[in-house]
């Protein structure tokens, strides 16, 4: 079945046009021009909403009450996605904070259901630690880290229907077992480092294409030691994580950054628990209370938890504190998310060919629908309340 998206804004790869329609056909996006009288194919106004490619994040803890740490199942992944896709989420990567290893056997499994059974949105696993520096653990349970072996390459890579993204403390392992789970088929991330600007450089020399959540449990920028900031902010390349929630990193840092670097390098998460999508105050995070108050998730000394932070507020905060057009921010939230996870080729981007995930805004940018591979949500209704999107 054709679908034939008129009377929107449609933010293309060359810019904003109000005099195009969008044709999806199945699961993709068949071409995006002018309106065809005679093509059979339904119709859906668009009211003139604003559409854009749909976001994708790549650090997804929670959301909607489930805590993938807490149930690894294909139940919490559905959850997670059906929760986010109310804040223009089409993509996702479901993440595990530090765990044993048996509690990511079963992430993984999960995710590998999940995706056979069409669970909407799912690209594939986010394993976030156990291989982290104890000096910036954040949140993460320290108790259950430990050291990169050989033999554990093929435990965390057996991931086949999607991408595996494994962030890790370069310093606390080798570039050689880098290069093998890149070999592998893994992307790398550094995060939670306490690496210094030699070896974040050997590090992505040896495969690292990504930083997990700049300038947030890592060493800060300093005159005589520019540390992992440093080394991200030089390197051109690799894709750096951001936070833009207003909490984790300060708004005139995260202005700085961006001028340094292409804006096609940074992408946006969320970092998100499982408050997100809910009005409560606190949650459980592998047996430690977390309070969640004016948008910030704690423990009980401070110390950050993710965040209560959703990809459409992240896409707002972008525009209205980093000064950053809507172009950009799009590039930011859909595009760079989807090169990094090397699928630039399908998705990211209102393109024909590209799969059909789409988000309609408003004219405050808050989401009305959205569309993932083709199939639109059943109902405004579906994506919650207008108010349920943060501010």
């Amino acid at each position: 079945m054709r679908t034939q998206l008129i009377n929107g804004r449609i933010l293309t790869p060359d810019g904003l046009r109000d005099d195009i329609v969008v044709i999806i056909d199945g699961d993709r996006i068949l071409s995006v021009g002018p309106s065809d009288p005679s093509l059979d194919a339904e119709t859906c106004d668009l009211d003139g909403g604003l559409l854009v490619p749909g976001f994708i994040d790549t650090q997804v803890n929670g959301g909607g009450g489930a805590l993938f740490n807490a149930d690894p199942s294909v139940e919490t992944i559905a959850t997670i996605g059906e929760t986010h896709r109310r804040f223009g989420t089409t993509g996702f990567l479901p993440t595990l904070l530090s765990d044993d290893l048996e509690v990511v056997d079963r992430g993984i499994e999960a995710v590998e259901a999940a995706i056979h059974q069409g669970v909407p949105g799912v690209l594939g696993i986010h394993i976030e630690g156990p291989f982290l520096n104890l000096r910036r653990k954040g949140i993460h349970d320290a108790s259950k880290f430990r050291v990169l072996e050989q033999d554990m390459i093929e435990r965390l890579t057996r991931l086949r229907k999607g991408r595996t993204l494994i962030t890790l403390a370069p310093e606390m392992t080798s570039p050689d077992l880098i290069r093998r789970l890149v070999t592998a088929g893994a992307r790398v991330s550094a995060g939670h480092t306490d690496a210094d600007h030699s070896t974040m450089r050997s590090a992505f020399a040896a495969g690292v294409t990504g930083v997990t959540h700049l300038f947030n449990a890592m060493p800060a920028l300093q005159n005589r030691a520019p540390g992992v900031v440093g080394a991200a902010l030089e390197d051109q390349q690799a894709w750096c994580g951001l936070i833009v929630d207003g909490h984790h990193v300060d708004p005139v840092v995260l202005k700085l950054g961006l001028r340094c670097r292409p804006l096609d390098r940074f992408m946006l998460v969320t970092d998100a628990m499982p408050s997100v999508g809910l009005k409560t105050d606190h949650f459980h995070l592998q047996g430690r209370r977390i309070n969640v108050r004016d948008g910030v998730c704690t423990d009980d000394q401070g110390v950050l938890a993710g965040s209560d932070l959703d990809m459409a507020t992240a896409f707002r905060n972008t525009i209205a504190l980093l000064d950053v057009d809507l172009a950009a921010a799009s590039t930011m939230a859909s595009a760079a998310p989807a090169a990094f996870l090397g699928l630039a080729g399908e998705r990211g981007r209102i393109a024909p060919g590209q799969i059909a995930d789409l988000a309609l805004l408003n004219d405050d940018l808050v989401v009305a629908s959205t569309w993932i591979s083709g199939r639109p949500s059943s109902s405004p209704a579906d994506l919650g309340e207008p108010g349920d999107a943060r501010t």
